[in-house]
């Protein structure tokens, strides 16, 4: 399994964990959304806050190995036919936002569950707090956690989107570079 980058696609490493936080993202989400659907005060509705919470600081480990394994798997691949240069500064523009995102919600979060003052236990251990319990502090963060979770779902679907564009509209290799290979293609 490749780890370095190639001059035409993704190393194998890079490619797995993009679409691994992909699926931990939609996980995180899911957590939340169905959360909503649950009765107040049932088992479900309990135990899925807790999974968010796992999956939450799950997606901030992930993206430290992720942003150590892009480093250096070296050089992101060209694409071909290349595009133009607003078009490149656009892509970076837009990597930044997502790796800020996947940085700063979780963190959010794990301040928000500590302002609340609440105990936070991740498979029976204590997760250390941030800050210390201020309720007003903890309504902050979390409206800025739920704003910068909303945010996420654009910023996930325009990098989609603009992917999709370049396989289908400009038919360059954009989303063929990041695509996982199967069999003997």
């Amino acid at each position: 399994m490749a780890f370095k980058n190639s001059s035409t696609r993704y190393g194998a490493w890079v490619i797995g964990l993009h679409w691994l936080m992909l699926l931990l993202l939609v996980a995180v989400y899911a957590s939340m959304e169905l959360r909503g659907f649950a009765p107040k005060g049932s088992d479900l509705r309990a135990g899925l806050k807790p999974l968010h919470f796992l999956l939450g600081l799950s997606v901030l480990a992930l993206v430290v190995v992720r942003l150590a394994v892009r480093w250096g798997a070296g050089t992101a691949p060209d694409i071909q036919p290349p595009v133009a240069k607003w078009q490149d500064r656009l892509a970076r523009l837009m990597h930044v936002a997502l790796y800020a995102f996947m940085v700063a919600t979780p963190i959010l979060g794990w301040l928000t569950l500590s302002a609340e003052g609440d105990p936070i236990v991740l498979f029976g251990l204590h997760v250390p707090s941030l800050v210390g319990a201020d309720k007003a502090l903890a309504d902050q963060l979390k409206d800025a956690h739920e704003s910068l979770a909303t945010a996420g779902y654009f910023l996930i679907g325009l990098h989609a989107a603009a992917a999709l564009a370049h396989h289908y509209v400009t038919h360059d290799d954009t989303l063929l570079r990041m695509l996982p290979r199967c069999g003997s293609r």
